[in-house]
């Protein structure tokens, strides 16, 4: 018996593996204006998952020669959006590792479910397309429909509001702490899905479970 009523998920590094594809996206904008920007996946997680401005300030910080070409981050973003986009065309995408059997289970127990995605509808629309699976949840809340990024808990009160009912028992997954910390401000319990050599992880002590597969096996799913 799935013991919760309503299950909300984050997206891209939690469901799908696109981490390394935003990576990319970033060094090729760099790359794009002159800048060469030497990040792995590890030192991305280390900027991208503390801070919703991490990556503008440290991309700005250590390339003065990029704020002085283009000081609206805006238009670097959008640019990256495109690069981001390219990459999700040419590579192959796969899920993140328990990711199937756990919607799947979801699905046929019909839990209510949602994704709370940064990422645009485009984007998880071209995903989805790709990975049949994820078609399985009902209700997506894409970065268009909410103003203030993780680690505001809006995008999750919005999916609070569309889907929650008085006395659920709610759950909510992400693979970052700023993310966690929107969870916790909007009052749902959260649990952490990540690597367990991710920087995130260095200094605190946070329960975690290193994937989706761990995470089924030590609740019995």
């Amino acid at each position: 018996m799935i013991p919760f009523d309503l299950v909300l998920f984050d997206f891209d590094g939690l469901l799908v593996d696109t981490e390394a594809l935003h990576c990319k996206a970033y060094v090729k904008l760099c790359q794009n204006h002159g800048c060469q920007l030497d990040w792995d996946v590890a030192q991305f997680y280390a900027v991208a998952h503390f801070d919703a401005k991490g990556i503008e300030k440290t991309l700005y910080q250590k390339f003065p020669e990029l704020y002085k070409e283009e000081p609206r981050w805006s238009v670097l973003y959008e640019e990256k959006k495109q690069i981001y986009q390219k990459l999700l065309e040419d590579g192959a995408l796969r899920l993140m590792p328990g990711v199937e059997p756990l919607l799947k289970a979801l699905q046929d127990a019909d839990i209510r479910r949602c994704v709370v995605t940064n990422s645009t509808l485009r984007q998880v629309n071209q995903i989805k397309n790709s990975l049949p699976v994820l078609q399985t949840i009902p209700v997506w809340i894409t970065r268009e429909d909410y103003v203030e990024p993780k680690p505001s808990p809006e995008c999750y009160q919005l999916a609070l509001s569309r889907l929650a009912q008085p006395g659920d028992r709610v759950i909510g997954f992400e693979d970052s702490m700023r993310g966690l910390t929107a969870l916790q401000k909007a009052g749902v319990e959260g649990v952490l899905i990540c690597p367990p050599d991710h920087p995130q992880l260095a200094d605190v002590e946070i329960p975690h479970y290193d994937s989706f597969e761990e995470y089924l096996n030590a609740n019995n799913f």
